[in-house]
């Protein structure tokens, strides 16, 4: 039985407990969005996990971390390293992304290393098989990647991003009316070649049910992911990017059928002014689904720069209802992230899930800061230290240039306005 279908017969359920727990809320506000799918907690059967986290609506917003080697830089200690990083920098989750080396390999030794839940997306393992074995990427077989999504459940991956929503309908959509930046999801433009080049169906889509029994059988979440997602301003909310979050939605209810725990991955680059829209259609078509959006960047222009533009369009995004938050570093469109990036773009992401938790009334979010207010009005840098979302920077920072007086600092010395003598 798994967890959604627990939460459905009301059975007690230990992951639901630990959930409501690091939430500070009842089990049954757990439970009952477990049950309609409001919520979902990805866990796979074969993994122990030290900590259990939930994601969806009213729960805090959470943030994911992609690590993962590439063909040019394959490193499997870099890639621990990194994962190190990101958890100590306070991801919830991360994605092994990886498409260079050992790939069996890459995933056991991240998976037995993370204390926080595990992603991956299957296609790129299925597609560097093909490749090397002298193939092309329009010639990856259904049955291969039905394999691969498999083998990674089996191995003890927590959830996968599978692109279901691409099919010979909605890349016709993508055909006729264009884009400037075309498609930029990796798994996306896959299956994209795949279907121009033999016209036949995606068979995530086609064989859905196959994909459901297999998540089912480990209790693996699904992550519909936006294959179409857009990937330059100018093609944000477009006709593509629509169609497909429309079987995304359909694909949600047929998850929630069959007893199995599904997400909606949304966009991608989304000016300012049309965040709002896109996670209300998100929300709406995907039936209050838990949303987990990729930024949004607000613009383009920002390269060596966008975990702070993904960071302004993500407070915004989970301000009007994300759940998740799939972060961005500086390293973002230039290169393969490295260890510094990794905790940068972490605690970024973490800074927009809490503005924004303020914003939802997240229990615990306001309180927080007024905590932190207080201390600062104390001047007490200790408390400070503690409740700010980065001690260790915090400590780094006043070290730096230690103020006269131990009370104050040296931005304003024996004129700090916070004094009241």
């Amino acid at each position: 039985m798994t967890l959604m279908e627990d939460a459905q017969s009301k059975k007690a359920n230990g992951l639901i407990k630990s959930a409501a727990k690091a939430e500070n809320l009842d089990e049954e506000f757990i439970r009952a969005g477990v049950a309609d799918g409001t919520i979902v907690i990805p866990k796979n059967v074969n993994r122990k996990l030290q900590e259990i986290v939930a994601v969806g609506k009213g729960l805090k917003t959470k943030v994911n971390a992609n690590i993962g080697t590439s063909p040019d830089h394959i490193d499997i200690a870099e890639e621990l390293a990194k994962l190190d990083a990101a958890v100590k920098a306070g991801a919830d989750a991360v994605m092994d992304l990886s498409t260079g080396g050992d790939l069996v390999q890459i995933r056991e030794k991240i998976l037995a290393a993370s204390p926080v839940q595990v992603g991956t997306v299957p296609i790129y393992e299925a597609a560097c098989r093909t490749v090397a074995k002298g193939g092309k990427i329009s010639e990856i077989d259904g049955e291969l990647l039905f394999d691969v999504i498999e083998e990674q459940a089996q191995q003890g991956v927590d959830f996968i991003t599978v692109h279901c929503g691409i099919n010979k309908a909605t890349v016709e959509v993508l055909n006729r009316q264009g884009r400037l930046a075309g498609v930029v999801s990796r798994g996306g433009s896959f299956l994209v070649k795949c279907i121009n080049a033999t016209g036949k169906e995606n068979p995530l889509y086609e064989h859905f049910d196959r994909l459901l029994k297999i998540a089912k059988k480990y209790d693996v979440t699904l992550s519909l992911g936006d294959g179409f997602r857009p990937g330059c301003g100018f093609d944000a909310s477009d006709g593509p990017q629509l169609a497909e979050l429309s079987v995304l939605g359909e694909l949600v209810l047929r998850s929630r059928k069959e007893g199995v725990q599904s997400m909606i991955e949304g966009p991608g680059h989304v000016p300012l002014n049309q965040i709002e829209a896109n996670v209300i259609l998100a929300k709406r078509l995907g039936y209050d689904a838990p949303l987990y959006f990729l930024g949004p960047l607000v613009t383009d222009i920002a390269a060596g720069y966008d975990h702070i533009t993904s960071a302004i369009g993500g407070a915004l995004a989970a301000a009007y209802g994300v759940d998740f938050i799939c972060y961005v570093t500086p390293a973002e469109h230039l290169r393969l992230p490295d260890v510094q990036d990794v905790h940068d773009g972490v605690i970024s992401s973490r800074i927009a899930g809490h503005a924004a938790d303020i914003v939802k009334g997240v229990k615990g979010a306001a309180e927080r800061d007024r905590e932190m207010s207080k201390w600062r009005k104390a001047r007490n840098w200790e408390k400070q230290k503690e409740f700010c979302i980065d001690p260790v920077k915090f400590a780094k920072e006043r070290a730096k240039l230690p103020p006269q007086q131990e009370d104050v600092c040296t931005m304003c010395g024996e004129f700090c306005a916070m004094r009241d003598e």
